[in-house]
Parts: structure tokens; sequence; C-alpha cells
């Protein structure tokens, strides 16, 4: 047995230390834990290696005993997820435990607002990181929680001492404030929570938006939204953390959509292209996670229902927004350069979407790359939320591929491939406009070039050693700021 900082006897396994963090860019889409669903079976079946489990929550008003979904059958114990989890984990993936959710805000089932004793509030994150070996805590505070300052005092108190815990005992912790935002940032709630933080030493690690139900009865382009919440956020982070660089801030940002129709209807839609559109961003800016609501919802179930716990209320192919988001996972630094004191970016450095070893579903083992003359008239197998066919200009044939760059966005073209391992091949591909990039990705890393470029067409090429990859994601790049390139012809032989 060993004794926590908050006097409270918790059972320790010996090999109890994780041996990975969270990677420095995740994503971790919601699952929800309370339907019955396999952990393992849906990671297996959407490919995705993180998760994050909602809920943890107190049984009833006043306890200080935590559960799954509040449920005392649902104990915090191996018995409870603990073999998925480890299942999860050979595959090279990892959970966040998620306390809170909109129910337990409501209902005063939260921990913070059932508890008021801050060690033991403490002593339950000490028990749920012992037992399932976590290295990030998330904390989905809405609803009722946000107003109750008491229970916000008391919460941020127990995150410093389950902290200061973990570092007397050589564990790695993180903590994630997941909170509702309007489109330009945090409301004045969400704020506090965090300067309570703040005032409380607490260190917080990923302050997570969640950019849905705005419920503003305006019309809403979300990925739009997403840009201009983060911003707002960027913003509020400078002036609580005025020692941090601005690369510093965006890395303690999360983002957190609402897939297809959320609660508040049809106005509020996040789309295939949204999503698309949020990676390219996100990747961009080295934000630290990418989320959505929920890993049950991935699919098309529905069409036209809001707010379905188990469908998106939009036509999709199932796990569609999962494969978009999947490559946002990486251990490093953002592959492109981060913003600028003056907010430009500089296309001097080589930039490439993140990075990705896990080949689409789409594309069946053998297939190679296809449509590389684009002469489909269809951009798939090609993915990208800013990128499109156009029959002009073109460099052989009728068809060629367009990646529209904007103020704000690169436009990322990709495509996964299936290839021999250790095995050598040449990417080339005829480009025309300003800063065109080619390159690939392989489980070794990224490869490219790149032409200043202008108004001709130009062939580039690269070489690939694709090592124990096979398959690789290969990609044209278009720069931020610097307007639209084309590229056609491109082959991988």
């Amino acid at each position: 047995m060993a004794l926590a900082a908050t006097g409270v006897f918790l059972a320790v396994q010996p090999s109890a230390h994780a041996a990975t963090a969270i990677p420095a860019h995740v994503f971790a889409p919601y699952f929800e834990a309370y339907n019955g669903d396999s952990l393992n079976g849906l990671s297996q079946q959407s490919g995705d290696k993180y998760l994050t489990m909602a809920f943890i929550q107190t049984a009833s008003r006043g306890s200080c005993t935590v559960y799954w979904n509040g449920d005392s059958g649902m104990p915090i114990a191996n018995s409870t997820f603990g073999s998925d989890i480890a299942a999860i984990r050979g595959r090279g993936g990892d959970v966040i435990p998620s306390f809170g959710g909109y129910a337990a805000d409501n209902g005063g089932t939260e921990i913070a607002d059932s508890c008021t004793d801050v060690n033991q509030i403490a002593g339950q994150f000490e028990k749920v990181i012992t037992t399932y070996d976590v290295t990030r805590i998330d904390l989905d505070i809405e609803d009722n929680s946000l107003t109750n300052t008491a229970a916000i005092d008391r919460r941020n108190k127990a995150i410093k001492i389950t902290e200061d815990w973990a570092a007397a005992n050589g564990r790695s912790i993180q903590f994630a404030y997941t909170l509702p935002t309007t489109t330009s940032g945090l409301a004045s709630s969400g704020l506090a929570v965090l300067r309570n933080a703040v005032t409380n030493n607490a260190r917080i690690d990923v302050v997570n938006m969640m950019t849905f139900d705005y419920y503003d009865n305006q019309s809403h382009q979300m990925a739009n939204d997403t840009k201009t919440s983060a911003n707002g956020l960027h913003s509020q982070l400078q002036q609580l953390y005025p020692a941090k660089s601005s690369a510093e801030l965006w890395s303690m940002v999360g983002i957190t959509e609402m897939i297809g129709i959320d609660d508040f209807g049809a106005a509020e839609t996040f789309t295939v292209a949204d999503a698309n559109a949020v990676y390219s961003w996100a990747t961009q800016q080295g934000i630290a996670e990418l989320s959505f609501w929920a890993l049950q919802r991935d699919n098309g179930g529905c069409p036209g229902t809001a707010g379905s716990d188990t469908c998106s209320g939009i036509s999709q192919n199932t796990w569609d927004f999962s494969h978009i988001f999947a490559p946002f996972t990486s251990g490093g630094t953002p592959n492109s350069p981060s913003p600028s004191a003056s907010g430009s970016k500089s296309p001097s450095a080589s930039p490439s979407p993140s990075r990705s070893t896990s080949p689409s579903p789409s594309t069946p083992p053998g297939s190679g790359l296809v449509n590389g003359d684009l002469e489909t008239g269809s951009l798939a197998p090609w993915t990208g939320g800013l990128c499109s066919v156009v029959t002009t200009p073109v460099h052989g044939g009728t068809k060629a591929l367009k990646a529209a760059a904007s103020s704000s966005d690169n436009a990322q073209c990709t495509q996964t491939v299936a290839v021999q391992a250790n095995h050598t091949y040449t990417l080339t591909a005829w480009v025309q406009g300003s800063y065109a990039f080619l390159g690939a990705t392989t489980a070794s890393g990224d490869v490219s070039t790149w032409t200043p470029g202008g108004s001709s067409w130009t062939k580039l090429t690269v070489t690939v050693n694709t090592g124990s990859s096979t398959s690789i994601k290969v990609w044209v790049h278009g720069w931020y700021g610097t307007g639209t390139i084309y590229a056609d012809d491109i082959t991988l032989v």
C-alpha cells in the first residue's frame, strides 16, 4: 500500500508508472462509456488509438466516491475497462478519463460539486491515475458547475495537490479543462475557472473548447467558428499566462467538435468538409488536441436528427470523421512553422501534414497511387477541405488538382497509398503556382520538395524510401497566404 499526499491509502501496483505520455498533438474523440459499447472494439473498428472516456462522477450529491457514469456497479477498478485499456495500449494507444459532463454538472454529481473535502477530491483523482496508469485527466465543466464558485476553487486546489503528489512520486500527469465557448473565445464563466486555477497555482496543460451548441440563433459556418473561437482563446490565455510564447499558448489549445448536427439543430452542422478544414488549421497551428463528440456518432445512420448519441444526423460513411482527424496524432512539434509575432508565416521551411503511419481503410492493400492525373473528374481518393478538381489549367489531359490555400489556411491534398516495405520509389508531379510542395509521410518521417513556382508548370521529384511502411501518405501542399496552386500527372513508381 502507498500513502497518497492527501492521507488517503491507495493500492499501487509496482509497475504503475506509465511509460508513455499522451502525444504532444493528439486526436482523442470522446467514447460514451455509459451505453455498454466495447471500448477496445470501437477503437479497433474506427482506427482511433486514443480515446477520451466519458464520464466519471459520483453516484449521488454529497458523495466523495466516483464511479464510471455514477454507477456503483462500475467502480474505478481494473475490472471496469481495465482489459480494454490494456488492449488499446498494446496497439500503441491510450485513454484519457474524463470527469464531469453535462449530466453530472447539471445534477450536482461532478466530484468537486458533490464533495466538499479538497483532499478527498484529490484522492479520487489519484485513484483514477493509479488504477488505470493514466497520464492525463479531462475535466468537463459546464452548466451549473460553471457558477459553483466554491466547487471551482475546491477542484483547482485538488488539481494542485494531485500535481504535487505526482511529482513526489515520479509520475507525469496533465490536467485538461473542457469548457463551452462562444464564437470569439471562452465565456466569462469558463474564463473564471482558469483564473481560479492560476490563483491556486494549479497547472492546466490543455484548455479544450467545445466549439458547438452556441445556441445564439445565428447562422454558423462551423469550421470558421472554430478558428475564431480558438483565436479568442489564444488571446485570453495570453492574458492569463503572459510569460508564454505564442507557440506555447497554441500548444495549450484543444478543440472538441460535435460532428454532424449538434444539440441546437441544423443551423449548427459540422460537416466532413468542415473536418478537413479544421484538421488542416489545427495541424498548422500546432494545437494540443483534436476531439469530437462522440465516437458512437461517427456514422450516417440518422439523417436530419439533431444531437443523437448514436449517429451524426448527416449523410456520411461510418468513421469518416475519425479517418480525417486520425493523422493529427503526433508526438513531436508541429510539422509546419508556428505563427510569427506578426501573424504571418514564412514558406522558407518545408511544411507538411501531420504524420500518420496508418493506412486509410478506404485504400485497399496493393492499390497504389490512383487518380494521379485527376481524369476521373472526382477528387477521390485525394482528400482535403481546400482541394478540388478543375478543367483549367491542366498539364496533361483535361483535369488537374486545385489546392486553394487561403489567408488563414494551408491547402493539403492527401492520398494514402499501399507500398512495398523497404522499397525506394520516385514521387513526381507537375505543379503551377507559388510555393507548391510535394511530399510523402512514412513511418520514418516526411520527405518533400518545393518550388517558389509561378505561372508555368514545373516538375517536382522526390525520392521516397518506405522502410518498414506498407502504406504512406502522399501529399501536395499549397502554402498559407500564397494563393492557389495546381498539380497534375502525379506518379509514384
